[in-house]
This record gives C-alpha cells, structure tokens and sequence, in this order.
C-alpha cells in the first residue's frame, strides 16, 4: 500500500496541478490523512472533514516526519515559509486527481466491489486469493466513500499486479463517480438486500443505484453477480445496457459459471465443492459461515478472470479470518469457564443480521453454555423499520438461539416479537443493556453482538474483552 517510490513530490504536484514549497522531501512513500497513523516520508493530505479540519494537524504531520503536507492555497499562508508542502486549490480533489493519477499509470487488473452486504468480507477475501499470484494492493478498513475510494487508488503502487476496491453508497448517484474513478476491470455485486431504505423506495431502486458500478467497468470487462439473488435479472439488464461485455453469475443455481455444488458447513469453517468458470474445486474457508462460501465463488472468479492461479486461490482463503467487527472470534473467561464471542457490531442490515445469526446457531457451546445474540438496531430500514426488526425472531427461532439481548427503540419490536423464553433482557440503548449482558454471561456461552454503527454495540464488545479478558483472535485452520 505504501513503499519506496510510491510518488516524487514533482509526481504528486503534476497530477494534482499544485506548485511545491519549502523543503519538500523528493520521494514519498505513502499518503495519509490522519497523522495518528502517519509514516515518516508520507504525504500527508490536509482534508477537511464534518467535524475537523486537516489543516490544523499540518505542523503535527511535519513533526512527524512527513515528506510534505497537501494544503489549500487559503491556509498555506498559516505555516512557516520553510514548511514542506504541496499547495493545492481543495485538497479533496487534489487527493481524487492523485487517485485518477495512480490509477492512469498503472498496469494491474483492477476489481471493484459492491453489494448491500459482505462487501469488506469480500474485499478481503480478494486480499488473500490474490496476494499468491502477484503483488497487490487493497483499500483498508472499509474506505469505500467519496473520500475514501481517492484515498485508497492515491496508494495503488505503480507496479501492482492486482488492486482492489471497495465502493459503498447510501443514496443514488453516489456509485458513479467513485467506479468513474477505480476504472474496474471486474465488478462484483455481492448481493441486493432492503437496506437503506429511508433513501429509497423499494429494493428495485437499490438494485438500480449499485447498478452504476457498471458504468465505469472498462472495455471487455466483466460484471460478476448473484444468480440466487431476486434482483440478478435487473442487475444482468443494466450491466447490458452500459455495455459490458460479461456477465458471470455465481450461486447454487443451474445455470451458474461459478457454482456452489456442495457445502458443509462447521463452527469456525466451511468446505466448500464448486465449479468454478469450467474448473472443479474443492476448498476450505477459514470462517464459517453459508454467506461468506457464497461470496467465495464470486472470489474465485474475479480472481480466475484477473488471470491468478485458481488453485493457489482457493488454497489461501483457508486462512480467511473474519475483521474485527465482522465476525472475528474471541475466546472469553467467563465465570465458570471459557467462552466465545463473536464480534459483528461494525454494522448491520436484515440480511446480515440473519447471516450472523445463522453463524450463531452453529457456534460451539460447552456445558451448560448457551448461545446468545445481542442486537442492536439496524437504521435507514425506513418504513419498513418495525418489520424488519419483527422479522428476526423467526431467524432465532429456526437457529434454536437460546437468550435474545435487545438494544434501541427499533429493536422493541423484535423484543416484543420474542417469545418469553428467549427474552434475556431490553434496555434503550447500548449503555444501558451493557450490564444485563455482563452480569448474564457464564462459562460455556456462545455470545454475538451485532447492531448499525450508531446503535454502539461496539462498546458492548470492548467492555466483554476488558472484563472477562480475551486475550487474540481464534486462529481457523488453513
């Protein structure tokens, strides 16, 4: 992502049209915008945010070693005359113009991903498919915004031989410039589910607007869909309509060029038999879950239509382990013996709630463990909020989970869908529920935390590791 002639500084000013000041270092190794991160030799990028503004970290960025700080002609006067920098008219669109820049330059086979859920999963089973065949590179974390998206291209090294992107959106219109942008050779659309729907009038219109990932898929590209998914007709028309030139399908359908033949399915894994564009495989998944194997297939074949080796592929995402947040796996020391948790509060939408509840169900408990979920809300579901959430006790139901924990006044209705021997407890927000789930856990539990971003599960996680000390991750065999 970043190494030793990533950019020169002359590189950098041409591509986003600024004029070099001060003692500016000519090699730069990388490019940051957050100087808690920031390595010596980077470029740092003074953006300005909702809440901060980049440009008052320029000295601390400096301080740091950095080989220049990009900042806008308005502020540049604020810094000494001998400060290393890189003046640019909106530093946001001078890291876009770098991006554009990277991505000009390069010759690597380039896949993007979207989906309504697994896009990170998905991107960094890329990650490890890809790394056996050649050097590549892909976005971190899950910067997959209009910010994010510049970024990650601006640190596309000039001899990768594959990158990854992932690209997300709330609203319509969002897609199109960010995919303009990555100029893909392969898009994937992990899947189209009802989420978002407060910006949107049905699932149609979402189909729709990932549907735009299609128009910046480069000449004799290829868009990889899911066939088992309701939308796929819709998805298959539009990815003809903007002209390109194939379509893959992946599923447990017929007709499918990447196809799930057969799955088994463990507590920390999946073996997973396909056929891949033509090709038997059989592999293992280092994280379990049916959602993930599916989006494997999607895997192998952008990795096969990249040109890696499809074998080394399928090999490596034995080690798939799932990020922090998305279903990473702790060991817990509970009173009475140990435990698990498994890690799902990055967020959450009601096909990966019932996808994490799924994983729950086959979670392996001791005795006389029991397998908890605690749920907080899933926002933007619109009008359709009170069902969706309702909606979920029919998920725990079929996957026997024993205690339910609710958080948030969406998640009432579930609370009030549940059966009483399923109610552990309800409180209005994370805060609040966070002792009933501490006070309740016991040795042999199986416990998953899951909600949106806002709904602050995540704190719920990190008070379950302070105090009953998970010490790493569990490691799945390869």
């Amino acid at each position: 992502m970043s190494g030793p002639g990533l950019w020169t500084a002359q590189e950098l000013a041409q591509a986003t049209r600024g004029r070099l000041q001060g003692n500016v270092r000519e090699s730069v190794t990388g490019i940051s915008i957050d100087t808690r991160t920031l390595a010596p030799g980077e470029a740092f990028f003074a953006i300005k945010g909702d809440r901060l503004d980049g440009h008052d970290y320029v000295a601390a960025a400096l301080e740091k070693d950095a080989a220049l700080a990009v900042v806008e002609e308005a502020a540049a006067g604020k810094f000494p005359g001998g400060a290393a920098l890189l003046i640019v008219d909106d530093t946001l669109a001078a890291m876009r113009d770098a991006g554009a820049a990277a991505r000009a330059r390069s010759h690597a086979q380039i896949i993007a991903v979207t989906g309504s859920a697994g896009k990170t999963g998905t991107k960094e089973a890329l990650r490890l498919a890809l790394s056996p065949s050649g050097e590549m590179h892909a976005s971190s974390a899950s910067f997959n915004n209009h910010w994010g998206v510049p970024l990650s291209l601006s640190r596309l090294s000039r001899d990768a031989k594959f990158g990854v992107f992932e690209i997300g959106m709330n609203h319509a219109g969002e897609i199109t410039p960010l995919v303009q942008l990555v100029r893909p050779q392969v898009a994937i659309i992990t899947t189209i589910e009802p989420v978002h729907l407060e910006y949107f009038s049905g699932i149609e219109a979402i189909a729709d607007a990932k549907a735009e990932i299609f128009v910046g898929i480069e000449p004799g590209g290829a868009g990889i869909l899911n066939r088992d998914n309701s939308q796929f007709a819709r998805l298959a028309a539009a990815a003809k309509a903007a002209g390109v030139s194939r379509v893959v399908s992946f599923g447990t359908d017929k007709k499918c060029d990447a196809r799930m033949l057969e799955i088994a399915l463990q507590d920390d894994s999946s073996t997973v038999h396909a056929d891949i564009l033509g090709e038997a495989l059989m592999f293992k998944l280092g994280a379990p879950g049916r959602h993930l194997a599916m989006n494997a297939l999607a895997v192998l074949a952008a990795a096969k239509i990249a040109g890696a080796d499809l074998a080394k592929a399928a090999i490596a995402l034995g080690n798939l382990v799932p990020p922090a947040g998305r279903g990473l796996r702790m060991p817990l020391r509970l009173p009475g013996g140990e435990g698990l948790l498994i890690d799902e509060s990055y967020n959450a939408n009601p096909a990966s709630m019932r996808a994490a509840i799924d994983v729950l169900s086959r979670a392996p408990v001791g005795q006389p463990g029991r397998r908890i979920a605690v749920l907080g809300d899933m926002l933007e579901l619109g009008a359709e909020a009170t069902l969706r959430h309702a909606e979920l006790a029919e998920s725990l139901a079929a996957g026997k989970i024993d205690l339910v924990y609710c958080s948030g006044p969406l998640m009432r209705s579930l609370w009030e869908a549940l059966p009483s021997a399923l109610r552990g407890g309800y409180a209005e927000n994370a805060a609040a529920l966070e002792p009933q789930v501490l006070a309740a856990l016991q040795g042999g539990d199986a416990v998953m935390i899951k909600g949106s971003n806002a709904s602050g599960m995540g704190k719920i996680v990190k008070s379950l590791m302070q105090k009953f000390g998970a010490v790493a991750p569990l490691k799945n065999p390869a």
